[in-house]
């Protein structure tokens, strides 16, 4: 079976699985230097995505959508708006089962209009969680927490053979955007925030979401704010969209009685550990009570398993044997999980094959006047790092899937000066607390890590271990923390290779790293972009190395 994922609204893409298999992920925010968040609006884009990858509409067996708030979008077709039912965000109903299928007529694509499927938004979120698990290729039940921005953190059960899904219901009254909606009403996103109101209301993820969680680093978390935060959360806002916010202005307006002395980044760090903490203390009182062998295993999803504090603190919980976070968790995952949903509902096995590098080939394009190319190795990018010193532009292979880096699209550089993450904070236009990443092999990685292990997606925090941080300063985050990925051999044998050279020749078997794109817009969708962009002297394209004019 073919099935065709469609995600419309913001974070667009494209998602073919072919007899449980994944063929590709297209995400529009990777396409043509478009704007991040991009949608997939136009009906003609979704034949030529087909056609790029050898479908025609009629090759397709099932075109699942992914659901939305109002049950209905537009689909411009030769610059004319056509109406597309889909499934509710979420089920609002006892009628309504999480897994429902819901079956329209009327899809423009490929010439015609066509019949397709639609699940609720949650549900694809479950499902792409799920089925691109560990559990599901082991056959094993497990929870899945979807917390997506506008909704509530909805708790799942899933039982493969044949699937069910027991729905478990909200584990906290607190929507998704709760930790963007309160950060914005301090200073530092004040202004961000209210030009994202202004422009796309609450139906868009926050750019502030993430820059905040970076901003807490210059914080401290104060335990003792927990208890009023969690008054005020009853009492201004209870089951409110906006409830961040108002707790947020509440607090500001009492704030020499509430919190003399504290800094806005010790709030905003306190309100993230707090509803980390209330996730943890939810799950204590609920798992007791769920049947042990799902309870065993998590499943996190939706825009809010970003966070990788929360995330963190949940593995730490001890209360689950595994927790497992897609590299896809928000709506970038949304075409994969409408395919996904499907895929569930109708085959055999829940389990999809799939690697995170399925996105688009890089091409070279129209380079620069002046760019130069020469034949490169990997051990060759590997001696060019410890040899100048300077960051190189990544681009190998399909792009890696979800919004994270991870070494396809990425800039890496040595990790050895803090001045570093300075420069490519510059480079890239970000604010200076911003984070780089760690990308260290995995049969190092408990040497200078702790817990260190296996962790490809860069979704979980891990601390330094002494004399570490010295060592490689230009990845660990204001509190001490760093957002490790790890790399194998096995799934990663080209980076594998760089690294090993680069450890060989510094005895340092970590480089940073950080995503190769323009200021809000996706990935560098081919090397004649990222020459263009101008922000390093030498990019690296599959066993080529290619030199700015001037570059050594």
């Amino acid at each position: 079976m073919i099935i065709c994922g469609l995600k419309l609204t913001h974070d667009g893409g494209l998602a073919v699985l072919e007899d449980g298999r994944l063929v590709a992920v297209a995400e529009l925010e990777k396409r043509d230097n478009n704007p991040r968040h991009a949608p997939l609006d136009r009906a003609e884009t979704i034949t030529e995505i087909l056609a790029e990858l050898g479908y025609g509409a009629d090759d397709v067996d099932v075109f699942a959508v992914d659901g939305w708030h109002a049950g209905e979008l537009t689909l411009s077709l030769g610059g004319t708006d056509v109406p597309i039912a889909v499934a509710p965000y979420h089920e609002r109903t006892a009628a309504q089962r999480a897994d429902q299928a819901y079956e329209f007529d009327g899809l423009p694509v490929g010439g015609r209009p066509r019949r397709y499927v639609s699940y609720h938004h949650a549900t694809d979120h479950l499902f792409s969680a799920y089925c691109a698990s560990p559990f599901a290729a082991a056959g094993q039940p497990a929870l899945v927490l979807v917390w997506d921005g506008g909704m509530l953190p909805l708790l799942y059960e899933v039982r493969p053979g044949p699937v069910r899904v027991i729905s478990h219901g909200p584990l906290l009254p607190v929507y998704g955007n709760a930790f963007a909606e309160f950060c914005g009403q301090f200073a530092e996103f004040a202004d961000e925030f209210a030009t994202e109101q202004r422009r796309w209301g609450r139906t868009r993820p926050s750019a502030v979401a993430g820059k905040a969680m970076a901003y807490a680093g210059l914080g401290t978390d104060v335990p003792e704010l927990h208890g009023p935060i969690g008054a005020l959360l009853d009492t201004v806002a209870p089951m409110a969209i906006d409830g961040g916010a108002r707790v947020a202005r509440r607090l500001l307006s009492e704030r020499d009685r509430l919190a003399p002395g504290l800094s806005d980044a010790d709030l905003i760090a306190t309100f993230q550990d707090y509803l980390g903490a209330c996730l943890v203390e939810a799950f204590k009182e609920l798992v007791p009570g769920l049947p042990a062998d799902a309870a065993r295993n998590l499943c996190l999803a939706g825009g809010c398993a970003l966070n990788i504090k929360w995330n963190s603190a949940l593995r730490r919980s001890g209360l689950f044997e595994q927790v497992w976070v897609p590299p896809f968790p928000n709506d970038a995952g949304s075409a994969l999980g409408a395919a996904m949903s499907h895929h569930a509902r109708h085959a055999a096995t829940p389990e999809v094959r799939w690697n995170v590098y399925s996105g688009a080939e890089a091409t070279v394009g129209a380079l620069p006047p002046g760019w130069t190319c020469a034949p490169c190795s990997p051990a060759g990018l590997g001696d060019l790092l410890a040899e100048t010193g300077e960051p190189v532009i990544v681009m190998h292979g399909r792009a890696e899937l979800g919004p994270r880096a991870l070494g396809h699209r990425s800039i890496l550089a040595p990790a050895t000066d803090a001045a570093m993450k300075d420069r490519l904070n510059r480079m890239k236009g970000r604010e200076s607390y911003r984070p780089v990443a760690p990308i260290c092999l995995e049969e190092r990685a408990a040497e200078v890590f702790t817990p260190g292990g296996t962790d490809p997606y860069m979704l979980f925090e891990h601390r330094l271990r002494p004399g570490w941080a010295a060592r490689v300063p230009a990845v660990v985050h204001l509190d001490g923390t760093a957002r490790l990925q790890t790399i194998s051999a096995t799934a990663e044998p080209v980076l594998t290779e760089v690294l090993r050279r680069y450890a060989a020749s510094t005895g340092v078997p970590v480089l940073a790293n950080t995503s190769a794109n323009r200021p809000g817009r996706g990935f560098f969708p081919d090397v004649a972009a990222a020459a263009a962009w101008g922000g390093a002297e030498h990019i690296w394209h599959d066993g080529r190395l290619y030199r700015a004019p001037g570059a050594r």
